[in-house]
Parts: C-alpha cells; structure tokens; sequence
C-alpha cells in the first residue's frame, strides 16, 4: 500500500504510482560498490517525494541516508514516506549547495555516495498550483521553496526588457528572447501578467507561425523563468564542487540532468577533478598531480528506449558519475 495524497484536482492518489524514480537500477548500479558496506552514508542531494532514497533504503540494510530538499511539501511527503526507516534516514531542509552545512550539523564529515537527480520534481509539476506548468493554467509561482519570496510573477511585473531577454536567452537557450521580452513590457502595461495562461497565450500570439510549429513557444521560457526563480544554475556550480569534497576515497557520485545547461556545468566539473595537474612536459605523473578523481562512464549516458516508455520523464536525461580516487593533496 503506497501512501495516499490529494492530488492537484481533489483527487486521491498513490504515492507509489504517481512517483517513478528516473535510472534507478542505473543509479543503484553505479553506487553499489561504495554504499554497500556497514557504515555507508549516502546522500539524496534532491530527494524529493523519496523515490531513490526509498530504493536505497530498502536495497541496502546497514545504509545511512542524508536527504537534501528545498520544498517543504516535499521532504513532509518523503518524511512520511520513509518513517519506517528511522534512525537511518534524515531529512534536511536545504538547498543542495548546502551540503557541507547539512552533513556538518549531523557530524558527517565524509559520505560514501551522493546522487543529484536535478530539474523540476514530480510533486512540483503535478501539482498545478505552483505554476510550473505551460500546459495548465495557474498562478505564476515556480518557487520550488514556498518560503522564498521571488516568484515568476515579481520577475515578469519588475525585471527591465533587457534582464528578461538576458534571461530567456541564457536559461532559456530562446531565439526569440528580445521579441518575447518586448511583447511581455508592452503587455504588463496594459495588465499585470499573473497568470501561466496569460503569459503562453502572450508568447503564442508574438511567435511566428513558422516557429510555433517547432515546439511549444513557451517551453524555453518557462524553464528560464523558473531557472531565475529557484537561482539553479548558480546554485548547482556551487553544489557540485562541495559535493565533491564530500566524499570519501573510494565514494561515488552520480548525477541526473535534465537539460543541456545543468548538464554543462556537471560535465566541466567532473573533467577538472579526473585531469591530471602534472605539467605539461614532465616525462612522469608525479602521485601528487595524478587525478583526484575518475569517471565512471563515457560521456553522458542517455536513457534506454524501454526507459523512456516506462517514464516518459526519463527522455531528456544525460547521467554522469565520478569516483573519487584520493583526497586533495595539502
């Protein structure tokens, strides 16, 4: 029997049927070899309704898990979810560049893992309320922390044309960022843009006909507004370099991406920690510059066809892992 919640139009629903963990055999895969063993400490940097973190716990009776959330909503949902692991599981309200900080109030100093499943959660886009979606009309919220005051709505009332266009181009990756910001100045004059369905029906009406049947016009920019919102990409550069730190020799990281943005800053990291520092024309790798750190697949790793017509929110996921080989020398 899976835990039951009100859904977004009243209606009740399984916890376990509306939350399908993305990679999680991939991930337990990945991780096993270092989690796997009486004292291991994992950390779920985005835990979400607990999905992994349930997995983990299940799969690995001797495990301490550490989970890392923003959203209230959902760290109540996963503290529910995983009672009956008490004493092995904590729950952390933090952002996950927060991490040194977490593991130091429980007196952490190492973790033998920690997996980064990134982007908007389940919870998040099912719940029509805060306004992630383009395809449902709703407040504009995207906050993914209820208790921080910047909303979608705030940035569309008050951000210059300029700003918004920055936006939409660098989180949005939006080829018509100046024409979208120009028409939202010239609409918020008329009336305040609140509202998902106002915003997609603004963007609809300036997108050439040419364009709209590309894609959805609203996609990219509301993954750039809610990019701003939630501060994720100045977030995760500084998530992930602390993760790193984090773990012990022999301790793995794995990594969930959604979008080409995230993907970018994981991968930059992951290859600066697994270079070698010696010189350039040193006939020999001295230890001391030899690779903190090496990578566990080639690439980015793109979900399986079967994956993704299990879950079809698996398609645009690009997996990253890294082991660490030695500690940063003094």
């Amino acid at each position: 029997m899976g835990i039951r919640i009100q859904g977004p139009s009243g209606q009740i629903m399984e916890l376990n049927n509306i939350h399908t963990p993305v990679l999680l055999e991939r991930c337990i895969e990945l991780l096993a070899p270092a989690i796997g063993k009486p004292g291991a400490v994992l950390v779920d940097a985005t835990l979400g309704m607990g999905g992994h973190a349930e997995a983990f716990l299940e799969r690995f009776p001797e495990l301490t898990l550490v989970g890392l959330d923003r959203d209230l909503d959902a760290l109540a949902i996963a503290e529910e979810r995983l009672k009956r692991f008490s004493g092995r599981f904590h729950p952390v309200h933090t952002v996950y560049d927060g991490i040194r900080e977490a593991l130091d109030s429980l007196g952490i100093a190492h973790v033998s893992g920690i997996l980064f499943d990134l982007g908007v959660s389940s919870l998040q886009l099912d719940r029509v309320e805060r306004g992630f979606s383009y395809s449902q009309d709703a407040p504009l919220d995207m906050r993914m922390d209820a208790t921080s005051e910047l909303t979608a709505a705030h940035i569309l009332a008050t951000y210059r044309e300029g700003d918004l266009r920055r936006i939409f181009e660098d989180y949005g990756e939006e080829k018509l960022a100046g024409r979208y910001a120009r028409k939202i100045v010239e609409a918020r004059a008329v009336e305040p843009i609140t509202r998902s369905g106002q915003l997609v029906q603004l963007l609809q009406d300036a997108t050439p006909a040419a364009v709209s049947r590309a894609g959805h016009p609203a996609k990219r920019v509301f993954q750039a507004l809610r990019i701003e919102v939630n501060t994720e990409l100045s977030v995760l550069r500084a998530a992930i370099p602390a993760a790193l730190e984090a773990l012990e020799v022999g301790g793995r990281i794995v990594v969930l991406s959604y979008q080409s943005l995230e993907d970018r800053i994981v991968k930059r990291d992951f290859a600066a920690a697994a270079a070698s520092t010696s010189p350039a024309g040193l006939p020999v790798e001295l230890p001391e510059h030899s690779p903190r750190f090496k990578l566990l697949v080639k690439g980015a790793e793109l979900a399986t066809d079967a994956e993704k017509a299990e879950n079809p929110r698996a398609t645009p996921v690009r997996l990253r892992a890294a082991e660490r080989l030695k500690m940063r020398n003094p």
